[in-house]
């Protein structure tokens, strides 16, 4: 592959990084609220949810390196 498409890719996969960690987040941090709002026990489940939110993430980039890994070493 030339050094062009080899920066495509690598902006490529940074992008979905980004996005599948902000994605992740934002769900667990939105979900915690609405339980606590809910339930009205204010910073518990949004905390609970920002950390489910993180390991999520944390995992989705984990499998989606070891996937670019394999393909592009």
């Amino acid at each position: 592959m030339n050094g062009l498409g080899r920066i495509g890719t690598y902006l490529a996969i940074f992008t979905e990084i980004g996005l599948v960690l902000l994605i992740a987040v934002l769900a667990g941090v939105l979900a915690g609220s609405w339980v606590d709002r809910q339930l009205g026990t204010t910073p518990i489940f949004l905390l609970v949810g920002l950390i489910l939110g993180l390991a999520a993430g944390t995992f989705a980039v984990y499998r989606l390196m070891t996937r670019f890994l394999a393909r592009w070493g």
